[in-house]
């Protein structure tokens, strides 16, 4: 589960304290389902991996040909091609010492090497004792930081925190506004300034709202970029400048949204956003506009960072912490 302490002072003002534990019960009861609606998106018509693999076994033998097969759906699924190389090269080394006699052993088998590429990377972002605790929150444009940062305010406001916006992204008078709806939303304070402000002058003054008037959580928006925009990443390293002003540790995470529909250029994106700034933590969105999802697989295998939460639609219900085993079954069953 997400790792909390308690808000010293209470919830947002104005609106009645969270019931941390009945969120908590909630969440858990609603995770299942996300994750089931996850499966649907990734395996409409024949998109699943193990589709119809059965009629390519040859007198139930696990051959070359199954092999081949499966690497092709691995690679068109986005899964990339090293890292799909490095799953096959354990599969093959099972088949050659006669550890795979069927079907079921082989997706077993294939079920275990994703897992053990996609588990060492799912690690719930957990809130430190600082306060406030500064997300930066950084993307390409259109990826869904802002809707991210919305879900995320209702995900930590579950669970008794106090949480602040920032709304960083001053290019954009759309963004600002879209911000302000979430707040609204959720009952949480957003620190707005007009269109064409200093991102960076945002994120000062929210830096020190926050800290002032003993907010748990900031979230700090930042306008989109394209990560080949040498100008534009220097600003965002301004702005991660001038939070580490109000506080030397700050920001405590920086977190990658990606959209996963994007497929191999959303690894590239995750590269250079971490040569710039060091990127702690990713968000993967838009699960549900992509019928592959191999992305995710190519992005934990090449990048040693974490993955944090998961995205699907629109809704605060539609975001979640990444679960990796659930994730696994939703990409290699259909029921």
């Amino acid at each position: 589960m997400l790792g909390f302490f308690k808000s010293k002072s209470g919830s947002d003002p104005g609106s009645p304290p969270a019931d941390s534990t009945r969120a908590q019960a909630a969440t858990a009861t609603s995770k299942p389902g996300l994750f089931k609606r996850l499966r649907e998106k990734l395996n409409r018509g024949d998109s699943w991996l193990t589709y119809d693999l059965a009629n390519l076994l040859p007198g139930g033998r696990i051959d070359e040909t199954v092999l081949e097969e499966l690497e092709t759906r691995l690679i068109t699924a986005d899964v990339g091609v090293e890292t799909t190389e490095k799953i096959l090269a354990s599969l093959r080394g099972k088949v050659a010492r006669k550890e795979l006699g069927d079907l079921d052993a082989l997706i077993a088998a294939l079920r275990d090497s994703l897992l053990g590429i996609l588990q060492p990377r799912a690690r719930p972002l957990e809130i430190g004792s600082i306060a406030p605790f500064a997300i930066l929150v950084v993307g390409v444009n259109g990826a869904g930081k802002t809707t991210t940062i919305g879900k995320l305010a209702h995900h930590l406001k579950a669970r008794g925190m106090k949480v602040m916006l920032a709304a960083g992204d001053t290019f954009r008078a759309a963004a600002v506004e879209q911000l302000q709806v979430w707040g609204q939303r959720n009952g949480v304070t957003v620190i707005a300034q007009s269109t064409g402000a200093d991102p960076a002058a945002v994120a000062f003054d929210a830096m020190q709202a926050a800290q002032a008037r003993d907010f748990d959580v900031l979230l700090a928006d930042t306008a989109g970029r394209l990560h080949t925009q040498s100008n534009l990443m220097d600003e965002l390293r301004k702005v991660k400048r001038v939070m580490a002003r109000v506080e030397a540790s700050a920001p405590h995470e920086i977190l990658l949204v990606l959209d996963a529909s994007q497929g191999q250029n959303a690894l590239q994106q995750a590269r250079l956003f971490n040569e710039a700034l060091g990127v702690t933590g990713i968000v993967l969105t838009k699960l549900d506009g992509t019928a592959k999802g191999g992305i995710v697989f190519a992005i934990a295998s090449e990048l040693n960072i974490p993955i944090r939460y998961i995205g699907i639609g629109e809704g605060a219900e539609d975001f979640a912490e990444f679960d990796a085993s659930a994730f696994i079954d939703a990409v290699l069953k259909k029921d």
